[in-house]
């Protein structure tokens, strides 16, 4: 808040008023957030996959009295030992919207804050508890997804969403509620028990649901000879890439449901080394399932890898924005300036599809001759600030504020623009 404040110039004025905007609902993330997602709609070309990555993460806290704070496990934690911080849980889901090229981005198009109900003593009455396990119901994150995946899709018209998720969400309770139009990718485990479609029914007794059980993830990675590598190639990070893979049709899955039929697609790991002598990274293979079988399994690999934008958008809001950061302590404020701050960053990436690299600052001497795939956050970041700063400066045409100089042996010669230093600022 204090940093808003500051950025605002209202650092010596009376501040209650901005306080007051988010701790009496004087401002609804749902509306911020409906205009976001109209225009991701007007983005997205109607023959483009509408593809929603859906992801959950934590924002430390350290008050005891911040409402909605709670135990977590650190996902930064090693895995040898299980870690406890106290933090938030947020829910987020980012719409994946086409750039020049085959590039795309991900745009926060919903952020819910997603608390548990504070847990009873042992000496609670019947009735308390009940009322626990019924808010527990409520607040489950899966039953929140599936609420927020509804609030898109109204705002997506008759759009079948791809919904892409970790393992997370890959579970009982999502795959059975999820809507009927909806399609999802997600990871699985690696001894996940998959079952054949029942070919034959027995003549007397019950009916069967599922058949003779097929090998386990992992079991098919290993088994070469019945099941061959394939090879697709994706695009990723800037270049083409080749994966090998694997494909098994037509498999059940018990939390899924004998009803739906499912496609397993395993992804060899792409092992590599940042440097000689160093070790070896992304060992570890991706096991997905997919509930739409008219996606070949190159497209279902290529939306997979798209979905690590949500991470991106996650990582920038933590870092770059300071959400979670302010040390607010009312209920409401909780909820809704993190959501304001997500919203905002999600209408600048939207400010930037139409963007070129020509139209904003030219990149610094070091850089001069890369051609960035997609515009990064920070740089965008920087073009806003010289878009409010650059008036206060005096300078209403940026084309050439800051003239190349040429090489000089006396250092103290070079004069250097005051209004690029201050402009070019990183922080």
């Amino acid at each position: 808040m204090t940093g808003l404040l500051s950025t605002s110039g209202s650092q010596f004025r009376d501040w209650s008023s901005a306080y007051r905007l988010f701790s009496e609902s004087r401002l609804d993330p749902e509306t911020l957030f409906a205009g976001i997602r109209s225009a991701c709609r007007e983005q997205i070309p109607e023959t483009a996959p509408l593809c929603l990555s859906v992801d959950d993460s934590l924002l430390p806290k350290s008050g005891t009295k911040i409402p909605g704070v709670g135990w977590r496990r650190d996902p930064q934690g090693p895995p040898f030992q299980t870690n406890l911080i106290r933090a938030q849980r947020v829910l987020q889901f980012s719409a994946l919207v086409p750039l020049e090229g085959a590039a795309v981005r991900g745009i926060p198009v919903d952020f819910v804050h997603a608390p548990t109900p504070p847990k009873p003593s042992a000496r609670a009455s019947t009735e308390q508890k009940q009322e626990y396990q019924k808010q527990a119901e409520q607040c489950n994150l899966a039953t929140r997804a599936i609420a927020a995946l509804k609030r898109i899709q109204e705002s997506f018209g008759d759009r079948h969403p791809i919904v892409l998720s970790d393992a997370r969400f890959t579970t009982k309770r999502f795959l059975t509620n999820l809507p009927g139009n909806a399609r999802l990718i997600g990871r699985i485990r690696k001894d996940a028990r998959l079952f054949y479609p029942a070919l034959q029914q027995p003549a007397r007794g019950r009916r069967r649901c599922y058949g003779d059980p097929c090998p386990t993830p992992d079991q098919i990675r290993q088994d070469d000879e019945r099941f061959p590598w394939q090879t697709v190639r994706i695009h990723a990070a800037g270049a083409d890439h080749d994966c090998r893979i694997k494909v098994l049709d037509r498999v059940l899955w018990a939390p899924a449901g004998p009803q739906r039929i499912l496609r397993l697609v395993i992804i060899a790991p792409l092992r590599y080394r940042p440097r000689k002598g160093a070790c070896l990274l992304y060992r570890d293979p991706a096991f997905l399932i997919c509930t739409d079988l008219s996606l070949s399994p190159q497209q279902m690999v290529q939306f997979y890898f798209w979905r690590w934008d949500i991470e991106v958008n996650f990582r920038e809001e933590k870092t770059l924005l300071g959400v979670g950061q302010a040390q607010v302590r009312n209920e409401e404020s909780c909820q809704t300036l993190p959501a304001f701050q997500v919203a905002t960053y999600a209408l600048l990436l939207l400010a930037s599809t139409g963007v070129n690299n020509t139209d904003l600052l030219p990149l610094p001497k070091w850089r001069a001759g890369q051609q960035p795939e997609r515009i990064s956050t920070q740089r965008l970041i920087q073009n806003l600030r010289c878009d409010v700063w650059g008036r206060g400066l005096g300078l209403t045409n940026f084309s050439g504020f800051c003239p190349e100089s040429a090489s000089m042996q006396k250092p103290e010669k070079f004069t250097s623009s005051v209004a690029a230093a201050v402009l070019y600022a990183q922080n």
